[in-house]
């Protein structure tokens, strides 16, 4: 049923950019030109495998054909559009969106497409109509988590897609792959796509028709107006590992969710002296006592110079590495990697950047931990950068203690052990002078 219903409204998205693409100015488009989604598809009838000018090295024509033969030898309908997805796109950067698209244009009942990942997880993504009878999406889902395909690059990994999604168990090599997922705490492992999807439907459907619905209206009122970046709703905690109730106000998120850089940098600055009276509180005896003295130092010195979102957001990580101290917390997670103001990670998760062929293991929040696993974009804090504005994590980390850290993520080691307050925290590389500098 949820199925069906979240399909009705990805279908509403779509035509939903077919018709900003009617009304947009003639710049947008040549009359008469054929759509993306079209040259798409007309590519496909040609070849089985269509390759973005993006990825031309990565897949080049040789490449291209060897992929396209393997294709031949399966006897299944499979297609191949390796496109770079961007939010802001004819797609909104969502490969929901992008595979209707093709299908649509394609008009072919019986379909099997592997379409390249959206801009935050990178990952290949898996459609397949009508049913799941070889299991495309958990087959295609797969290839990010087998060790094999650490390094691989994207044609290696386009050709395991097809030569799992052949096999027809795509559903059990998933599970099998990431049965060891999870950061080995009471929160467990990652939901499966199909049920993060059920626990999420009621939050995401609603939410989603009512956000085609305005839209729709709003672009006859004001056509060519850029769309806003979603806000998150709901309230959310700062949970010391500990269980404490360690917790930032609500008026810190209700900040952040409306971009007011001033009421959060009130809020922080409230955060930076409660966690400097904590720190005066405590005895002598306390173990992290020093470290949290050194957290509260950086954190000031963080929010003497902050100059938007992502600084006072450093500041918040740094007031959670001085509780973290206090507490004797022992191996705290530390805020969530695609945006801190999301609040405490739940679990970490491998994800592999755009453009990069290793995985990193960060920390993620629960909701931002499913939007990968379900191969949706997470919603990521952005700065700016040469004029644009860009996740935080694309900026250069010799010019981001940000960037070079994650806001601690990255600062742990590569199975996410360790107790995050070495030599290397945050608040030490603010001591070094890193900030507003990256590592170099």
């Amino acid at each position: 049923m949820f199925s069906d219903l979240k399909r009705l409204a990805v279908l509403a998205v779509v035509s939903l950019a077919t018709l900003f693409v009617a009304v947009a100015p003639a710049a947008a488009q040549a009359p008469g030109a054929p759509s993306p989604g079209q040259k798409i598809a007309d590519a496909l009838r040609e070849s089985p495998v269509h390759v973005d000018a993006a990825y031309a090295d990565s897949v080049p024509p040789a490449r291209r054909k060897q992929l396209a033969r393997q294709i031949e030898k399966t006897g299944l309908p499979i297609k191949v559009a390796l496109v770079p997805l961007v939010q802001g796109d004819a797609y909104d950067g969502e490969s929901d969106v992008f595979a209707e698209v093709v299908r649509d244009r394609l008009d072919q009942h019986e379909l099997i497409l592997i379409t390249g990942g959206d801009r935050w997880t990178g990952d290949l993504h898996g459609f397949e109509w009508p049913g799941e009878k070889q299991q495309a999406r958990d087959a295609v889902s797969t290839v990010g988590f087998l060790d094999e395909m650490k390094d691989a690059g994207l044609s290696e990994q386009t050709a395991k897609a097809i030569e799992l999604i052949a096999r027809g168990d795509g559903t059990k090599a998933y599970e099998e792959a990431t049965a060891d997922l999870g950061d080995g705490s009471d929160s467990g492992s990652l939901p499966r796509p199909e049920a993060a999807e059920k626990e999420s439907g009621s939050s995401w459907l609603l939410p989603a028709i009512v956000a085609v619905s305005v839209a729709a209206a709003g672009l006859f009122l004001f056509v060519g107006v850029r769309r806003r970046g979603r806000r998150r709703s709901g309230p959310h905690r700062y949970p010391s590992a500990t269980g404490s109730p360690f917790a930032f106000p609500q008026a810190v998120f209700a900040a952040a969710r409306t971009a007011d850089e001033e009421a959060l940098r009130r809020q922080t600055e409230a955060e930076v002296l409660a966690l400097g009276e904590a720190v005066r509180s405590a005895g002598t005896s306390t173990t992290g006592l020093q470290r949290a003295l050194d957290a509260y130092a950086a954190a000031g010195t963080v929010l003497d110079s902050a100059r938007g979102l992502p600084d006072l957001a450093g500041v918040l990580a740094l007031v959670a590495e001085g509780r973290d101290a206090l507490e004797g917390a022992a191996s705290p997670l530390p805020l969530c990697f695609f945006n801190p103001l999301h609040g405490r990670a739940d679990l970490r998760i491998r994800w592999r950047p755009l453009g990069r062929r290793d995985q990193l293991h960060i920390a993620a929040c629960e909701e931002c931990g499913a939007a990968v696993r379900t191969r949706r974009a997470p919603e990521v804090l952005t700065d700016d950068f040469e004029g644009r504005r860009v996740p935080y994590f694309e900026v250069p980390a010799a010019q981001s203690l940000w960037a070079a850290t994650g806001y601690g993520s990255l600062l742990r080691d590569a199975e996410g052990e360790g107790d995050g307050l070495a030599d290397d925290g945050l608040a030490v590389r603010v001591g070094r002078g890193e900030f507003p500098r990256g590592q170099g």
